[in-house]
């Protein structure tokens, strides 16, 4: 390849890598620049290092995607190589044949590579509902908050950070890697959605505090000079949740992502936000970041008639030009960013 297509054909390489990573739409892969490249070449090169970016990449080998995804993922690659060369890739193949013996699980995993250099890996339902609950995969707006998180980590640092609705955990495995939060409570109440959550913490090598309301491991007690943050789990169900049970978490910072689907989720939201108010008001007001996908914008403005008329103010955080994660490009998101 000359000087200019390798540079242009290694543009490519981080798209794929991290698009395949997070198992991302096959549709949503620059498939047209990969065959104009293939056109321009002569040699294997740019497709093996694809493959080595995304079925070889280490951490897809410790810890694999879906084997219908990868299946999906070559097949397509050996058509891209087919549809402009007439010579087998033997490379392709094998992988190819690897894939198909494999047993089909009912959790894979999704990779996230972080600027650090780090990464945030999630084992997940291969459904989107599973247990009757939507809590076990990875949603965009979770995404969307975890990028805005590390480009403004002083909201997190040596902060106590209580998360609503944490799902699969990717937000706040993001903020305990790279924002030094000093402690971090991940919270649901769908007892499937914690039992992952609880393994997906530990997969990424952070350690779990037994219990969040032990006098021994209080907030104060936490030193800013801990290198990980604190981490805890805790059930917590807005409808039943108690101010008592509210007020021993303390947080200095809540935050939620993609939590506003239906009209009782919201009105259950705010209700819990209600009542973090009240039972903290005696200490300085912790602001509260809201993330979501514009699916419905009846919902959303039903939620922000709620705050209104619960009495919390409320403001649109700007949108964030830097795009760290795949997710879909033409969702509209958006944070909130309330004063409780």
């Amino acid at each position: 390849m000359a000087p200019e297509e390798s540079t242009e054909a290694v543009s490519l390489l981080p798209s794929f890598e991290r698009r395949f990573l997070a198992t991302r739409a096959l549709r949503s892969f620059p498939w047209q620049s990969l065959e104009e490249k293939l056109r321009d070449s002569s040699g294997p090169e740019l497709l093996l290092d694809i493959l080595q970016k995304t079925v070889k990449h280490p951490l897809c080998v410790k810890h694999p995607p879906s084997v219908k995804y990868a299946r999906c993922f070559l097949s397509e690659l050996i058509r891209k190589h087919e549809a402009v060369h007439t010579e087998p890739l033997d490379e392709l193949y094998e992988a190819l044949a690897e894939v198909l013996m494999t047993t089909e699980p009912t959790q894979c995993h999704r990779s996230y590579l972080l600027p650090s250099g780090d990464s945030v890996t999630l084992s997940e339902s291969t459904a989107i509902i599973s247990h009757g609950t939507t809590g076990l995969v990875t949603w965009d707006a979770a995404l969307y908050l975890a990028e805005w998180a590390m480009q403004n980590p002083a909201a997190f640092a040596h902060r106590t950070v209580l998360e609503l609705g944490s799902g699969a955990g990717l937000t706040g495995l993001a903020i305990c890697k790279t924002c030094h939060p000093s402690a971090y409570i991940f919270s649901d109440c769908h007892s499937c959605v914690l039992e992952q959550l609880r393994g997906n913490i530990l997969l990424n090598g952070l350690s779990l505090e037994a219990d969040v309301t032990d006098p021994a491991r209080h907030p104060e007690h936490n030193t800013c000079n801990s290198e990980s943050p604190r981490v805890t789990v805790a059930q917590l169900d807005w409808d039943v949740v108690t101010a008592p049970q509210l007020a021993a978490f303390q947080p200095d910072v809540v935050i939620a992502a993609d939590v506003l689907y239906c009209p009782e989720t919201v009105l259950s939201l705010v209700r819990v936000l209600q009542r973090l108010s009240a039972c903290l008001k005696n200490q300085q007001a912790p602001d509260a970041y809201i993330a979501f996908t514009v699916r419905n914008p009846e919902t959303c403005q039903l939620f922000t008639s709620e705050l209104g008329i619960a009495g919390i103010p409320w403001e649109a955080v700007p949108h964030h030009d830097q795009k760290l994660f795949p997710y879909e490009e033409h969702s509209e998101m958006a944070i909130l960013k309330l004063t409780l």
